[in-house]
């Protein structure tokens, strides 16, 4: 079976906002903040079970996020000792027959702010997250990557930038999805730093239909 390593990245350190809402909806075991965390995403989906069977064998760290989808899979494990995380990361690399550099590049199909949120559009948001809630008069910042699980990379960065709430992530399926409120300068400088960790992500260029 041919495997395309689609999202491979390290989180050094997890926010806690970030592994709260990890904690709070995902279904193994919970990290804790200032936890190493790695992310891997492949395509075909049902294969991101053989990557969880390599990296608990490899090392000790403990699976929080494992996703099947039709087309793609996702795998989030963590641990207390950083050299255990990337240990398991490189056992996956070894097992797939891939280095690091064949992770695909992440593309920012969404980067928006909508500044002043009104309060209607406000209850919609909050009705559907399981995050934070935004509060009327707030900033938001909205962003999607290709591929999804990117945006995890992205939440964790911006909340070690500036005093935001996590409002809501979704870090698999088609696009990547992230939103995150506050006021107008902690939101422009968590979005700032948001594109500039994806765009210090290297990897391989692929077209896509967003690229036509």
């Amino acid at each position: 079976m041919s495997i395309e390593l689609r999202t491979f990245t390290f989180l050094d350190s997890l926010q806690p906002q970030l592994a709260s809402f990890i904690g709070k909806t995902a279904r193994g075991f919970l990290p804790v903040p200032g936890q190493a965390s790695l992310w891997i995403e492949i395509a075909p989906g049902i294969a991101i079970n053989r990557v969880t069977d390599v990296a608990l064998k490899a090392a000790k760290v403990a699976p929080a996020v494992q996703v099947v989808e039709r087309a793609y899979g996702l795998l989030e494990v963590h641990g207390d000792d950083k050299g255990q995380v990337m240990t398991a990361g490189r056992a996956v690399l070894d097992a797939l027959g891939v280095t690091e550099s064949q992770r695909l590049a992440p593309k920012l199909v969404t980067n928006q702010i909508i500044r002043s949120i009104e309060a209607y559009q406000a209850q919609i948001i909050n009705r559907s997250s399981a995050g934070m809630m935004i509060l009327p008069g707030q900033s938001l910042f909205i962003l999607e990557t290709d591929p999804a699980g990117y945006v995890s990379f992205a939440a964790n960065e911006a909340e070690k930038a500036a005093r935001i709430f996590l409002v809501n992530i979704q870090p698999y399926g088609a696009f990547g999805r992230l939103y995150l409120s506050g006021p107008e300068a902690e939101i422009d400088a968590a979005a700032e730093a948001a594109r500039a960790v994806l765009a210090s992500v290297s990897g391989r260029q692929v077209e896509t239909k967003l690229d036509r």
